[in-house]
Order: structure tokens, then C-alpha cells, then sequence
């Protein structure tokens, strides 16, 4: 009797907690974390860009070289032709293009390195003219035709905007030349030099980048993705540039004339130093890829 007391208690208080646990709430899932993704500016890149090339401080220096026949010496040195003329020029580069690789120690925020190698097509020349008291013309002629840059860069992310500056190694075809006129009857040629190849200097500079939001409008016209080459952002950037080809020397030697009832004619030669520095001013996008 007693043991069936005990098994009816025991039904009941089990049907009675069963009943109250069934009137309380139940509880939701708790929720599924997702990680935002943190963007990095490590792995490759490449891109084409504009510039806008200006010089400030290329002069050309020229000296005589002889004392007789004819005293060049003392032609520069009475102005006959100039010792010092300024050859500065500027005008919009037509495009270039570039690609290099970063490296980002923290993703988000943090310190970036890389390297860089790029190529603009300036097309930069001008000429000058000089004519002395005795109406002896002088004309130089230099021009930067290309000018590309290896170079390092250390800058600093914040997410999606990088501020960097850049330093290395630079080169570039450049063309000297002078032509010396006589003040005879039609300013015939009497002295000539020229020269005309690469050229080697540096560069260093600095700029500014920022990498647009994948589900940006701007990120749409990805050129890449037509080809079926993906990419993981489109950035944009500006960049300062100044670069230094150094100084070179050019023999203008005489060209022979021979000046009809002349008492003498042009001989000996002189020299003209060239130099080749000036600034370039970029703007342009790159497509960012993975990094190694």
C-alpha cells in the first residue's frame, strides 16, 4: 500500500514539473558571430596613370676650349655665347603605367612597405635661342622623351587610405644639342654637338591612395572583370614626383665653314653641360590582387 503511495506521489510530481517547464519561454539560439572582413593593403598591384611634368632648375653652362685659332675661350667670356642659359619647360605627360608589390604588417591600420617600378611617356623639349651683340645666334635644344622609376615605399594604412613616401632609382632618353651660327651673310652653321641616349639619376617623392569599397559604383567599372581577371579592390591615388638625371657634357665642335674672303674662320670647339631635373605631378587608379 505504502509503495503504491509512493509511485501515484512520484507520477504526480513529475507530471506537475513537466507542465510548469512547458509554460516557460523558450530560449533562441544564441547568434552566429560573423567576422567582418578587415581590409589589408598587402599583394600585388598595378595601374596607369597621367602626370602633369614641370622643371624649375635646368640650366645649360657652356666654356670655350681653345685660345687659338679662334679664341673660344673669349667668345663665352664677352657673351658671344652664353655662358649660362635656363632651359625650362612644362606641359601635361600623356600616360604612363606601373605595377609594384605592398606589404602590410597589421591589416587595418599599420605601417606598409613595398616597391614599385613605373614608366610615363613625357615628351618634354624645348628649345632656346640666344643671340649675342654681334648677332651670333646660339640654339639649345633639350627634351625628355621617357622617364621611368624603380623605387621603395614606406607609408602608413588607416583601413582604406594609405599615405606613403617613395625614394629610388631612376632613368630615362634624353637629347642634347647646340648649334652655334656664325654672323655671316645667312648665319651659316659653324659649330654643332649632340647626344642622345639614356640617362641615369633618382627620384623621390610621395603620395596619397585610397582603396574604394568593393560594393562601390566605382569599384563596378572594373576593366579587369571584362577580361575575366578578378581583382580585390580598385584604388585611387596622387602622387609627387621629383626626379634627377644628373649633368652631362657635350663637345660642340666647328663643322669646317668656310667663309668666303673671311681673314679667319670658326675653328676650335667649346662645351656645353646639360642638366636634366624636374617634377611630375600623377594621377591615376590600380587594381589590387592577392598577396603571396
Amino acid at each position: 500500500m505504502l509503495k503504491t503511495l509512493a509511485l501515484t506521489g512520484a507520477a504526480t510530481a513529475l507530471l506537475a514539473g513537466t507542465a510548469l517547464a512547458a509554460d516557460l519561454p523558450v530560449r533562441a539560439a544564441p547568434p552566429v558571430f560573423t567576422p567582418v572582413p578587415v581590409f589589408t593593403w598587402t599583394g600585388f598591384y598595378a595601374g596607369l596613370h597621367t602626370n602633369y611634368a614641370f622643371t624649375d632648375r635646368q640650366r645649360i653652362t657652356t666654356r670655350g676650349n681653345d685660345l687659338a685659332p679662334t679664341n673660344t675661350i673669349a667668345n663665352v667670356a664677352t657673351n658671344r655665347r652664353p655662358a649660362v642659359v635656363f632651359n625650362e619647360t612644362d606641359g601635361l605627360a600623356n600616360i604612363g603605367g606601373g605595377f609594384g608589390y605592398n606589404y602590410q604588417f597589421t591589416p587595418g591600420s599599420g605601417f606598409v612597405v613595398g616597391i614599385q617600378t613605373d614608366w610615363a611617356w613625357t615628351d618634354l623639349s624645348k628649345r632656346t635661342v640666344f643671340f649675342s651683340a654681334l648677332n651670333d645666334p646660339s640654339l639649345f635644344q633639350q627634351s625628355l622623351d621617357w622617364l621611368g622609376t624603380v623605387t621603395g615605399r614606406v607609408g602608413y594604412a588607416f583601413d582604406r587610405f594609405l599615405v606613403y613616401g617613395m625614394g629610388g632609382f631612376a632613368y630615362g632618353n634624353v637629347e642634347y644639342s647646340a648649334s652655334f651660327f656664325s654672323n655671316a651673310a645667312g648665319n651659316p652653321l659653324a659649330y654643332a654637338g649632340r647626344f642622345n641616349d639614356l640617362q641615369t639619376g633618382f627620384a623621390y617623392g610621395g603620395g596619397i591612395e585610397y582603396a574604394i569599397p568593393a560594393d562601390s559604383f566605382l569599384a563596378r567599372f572594373n576593366v579587369l572583370g571584362l577580361l575575366g581577371i578578378k581583382s580585390e579592390a580598385v584604388t585611387l591615388k596622387a602622387e609627387y614626383l621629383r626626379y634627377d638625371l644628373g649633368s652631362r657634357n657635350v663637345i660642340v665642335n666647328n663643322v669646317g665653314l668656310v667663309l668666303p674672303g673671311a681673314a679667319a674662320n670658326p675653328r676650335g670647339s667649346y662645351t656645353s653641360r646639360f642638366t636634366t631635373e624636374g617634377n611630375l605631378v600623377r594621377a591615376g587608379f590600380t587594381y589590387k590582387f592577392g598577396g603571396l
